[in-house]
């Protein structure tokens, strides 16, 4: 075993091919089966994406119609109000929305009849927000956010579907190692199967992994 016979070096081969043939089909095992992982992760995330889209315009929906409410409502209640119909314009007043109010209490201290240079309308105040609409900016963003993990999921998955394919070069190399009658030839195939293994499992092995159990 020590002399390096032409048999010693045969066999060292052959031992060294087998625990790479065994190792390299483990991590084309592993890889395949985080690559379908990633798939799921990216199908739920896209799932949620799509799904906070739906809220957020739905929210958004809401807003307008808010808005067509309050648009109404003010323009009977400045018309009672540009002519002085106290009454009136009390009675319209009343029946605005509570989100409302404080953009049309901010904008009369403006004094908007006098003052030239008074917002147009309650609109252009910046008192004048609607929950719906901050619902649906918000559900927006979360949309954003979960689509750019979707294509982080697709990015993995299609990783480990290349690790996949270097893995099973690898395993390529390792078998023609032990067909082949030239041990130097026999030594080549199989130190190349071994760095290509290595080198992808290094690389996968910095990669996010996805379990379920």
């Amino acid at each position: 075993m020590t002399n390096g016979s032409p048999r010693d070096r045969f066999l060292t081969v052959e031992v060294l091919a087998t625990v790479l043939l065994a190792v390299a089909a483990v991590a084309t095992a592993w890889s395949s089966y985080q690559a379908s992982r990633w798939n799921g992760e990216q199908a739920k995330a896209a799932s949620r994406a799509n799904a906070a889209r739906i809220e957020s315009t739905r929210s958004s929906g809401l807003a307008s119609a808010q808005t067509q409410i309050d648009v109404a409502t003010f323009m009977q209640w400045v018309n009672a109000y540009a002519l002085d119909q106290t009454e009136l314009a009390t009675f319209y007043f009343r029946r605005f929305r509570a989100e409302f109010k404080p953009a049309v209490d901010a904008w009369i201290a403006t004094r908007p009849r006098r003052n030239p240079d008074a917002p147009l309308t309650p609109f252009a105040m910046p008192q004048y927000r609607l929950a719906a609409n901050q619902e649906a900016a918000r559900l927006e963003a979360r949309a954003e956010t979960l689509a750019a993990n979707a294509r982080a999921d697709v990015q993995r998955a299609t990783n480990y579907v290349l690790g996949v394919v270097l893995f099973a070069a690898s395993l390529f190399f390792a078998g023609m190692s032990t067909k082949l009658g030239t041990p130097r030839l026999r030594g080549v195939l199989l130190a190349l199967g071994g760095v290509l293994f290595v080198g992808t499992a290094i690389w996968l092995a910095t990669l996010p992994i996805s379990v379920s159990v």
